[in-house]
C-alpha cells in the first residue's frame, strides 16, 4: 500500500526539522531516519548538517545517510563543498566522498587538499585519495603524499603513514627517497612507515621510537642488500 503524499511530505518535514533538533540524540535518529528512507529532499540538508555538525557520531551518521542516497545526486554537491572556506564542511565532504568510493569525484582530490593547512581536512583527503585513486596513478600519488611526511603530531603521522601502506608496495621507491631526506623528521617518519608496512603488528609508537633511534645513529632505516 502507497501511503499518501502528505503523509510523505509530513514525514520528510519532521525529519528536517529532526536534524536541526538542539538534541543530539534526536538529531542521530532523525539522521537514522533519513538514511533508511532515503529522498532527495534530504541531500542539501543532511550536506548543510555535515558542515556544522558539533557530535561526531551524529555526523557518522550523516554521512551513512548520504551514502544511503543516488550517488548521481550526492557526488555533485559534494564536491561543491570542497571549496567551502569551512574546515569542517571540507574534511567532512572529503570522508564521505571516501565512503560513497565513486571515482568520478577523484579529479576533485587536489594537491592543494592533500596538503591542506588543517590537519583534519589533509587526513581526511589522505583516505578519500587512497580509495578513489585509479589504477595506475598510486605511484603518482605516492609521490604527492610523501611531501606530507613529518607533517603533525603523531595522529596526523600515523594517518598518512596508513594512507602510503594502502597503496602497497607502488609507495615503496618514494618512501625509500624520504627515508635519505635531509630533515630528520622526514626521515623519521618515512622509516618508521617503511616499518610499518614490514611489520603491521609492530605498532607507530614502536614504529616512530626505532626510527628516532636510526636517525640518530646517522641511518637511513634501509636494510643492506
Amino acid at each position: 500500500m502507497t501511503m499518501p503524499k502528505q503523509d510523505t511530505d509530513t514525514d520528510a518535514r519532521r525529519a528536517l526539522q529532526g536534524l536541526e533538533d538542539s538534541r543530539s540524540s534526536v538529531r542521530l535518529r532523525a539522521a537514522m531516519t533519513v538514511g533508511t528512507t532515503p529522498d532527495v529532499r534530504y541531500i542539501d540538508k543532511l550536506i548543510e548538517r555535515c558542515a556544522i555538525e558539533p557530535e561526531f557520531h551524529v555526523r557518522e551518521m550523516l554521512t551513512w545517510a548520504l551514502t544511503r542516497h543516488d550517488s548521481a545526486m550526492t557526488v555533485p554537491e559534494l564536491l561543491e563543498e570542497l571549496r567551502s572556506e569551512g574546515v569542517q564542511a571540507r574534511s567532512q565532504a572529503l570522508h564521505t566522498l571516501s565512503k560513497i568510493g565513486d571515482r568520478q569525484a577523484w579529479p576533485a582530490i587536489t594537491r592543494a587538499l592533500l596538503s591542506d593547512a588543517d590537519d583534519e581536512v589533509a587526513r581526511s583527503a589522505w583516505r578519500a585519495a587512497v580509495v578513489l585513486v585509479p589504477e595506475g596513478e598510486e605511484p603518482d600519488l605516492a609521490a604527492v603524499l610523501a611531501t606530507q611526511l613529518g607533517r603533525g603530531e603523531r595522529e596526523t603521522q600515523l594517518s598518512l603513514s596508513r594512507a602510503l601502506i594502502a597503496l602497497g608496495e607502488v609507495m615503496v621507491p618514494t618512501l625509500r627517497t624520504a627515508m635519505a631526506d635531509l630533515d630528520p623528521r622526514v626521515r623519521q617518519h618515512a622509516i618508521a612507515t617503511e616499518r610499518l608496512l614490514r611489520d603491521p603488528d609492530a605498532g607507530f609508537e614502536f614504529a616512530i621510537e626505532e626510527a628516532k633511534r636510526a636517525v640518530a645513529l646517522g641511518g637511513t632505516g634501509q636494510e643492506e642488500d
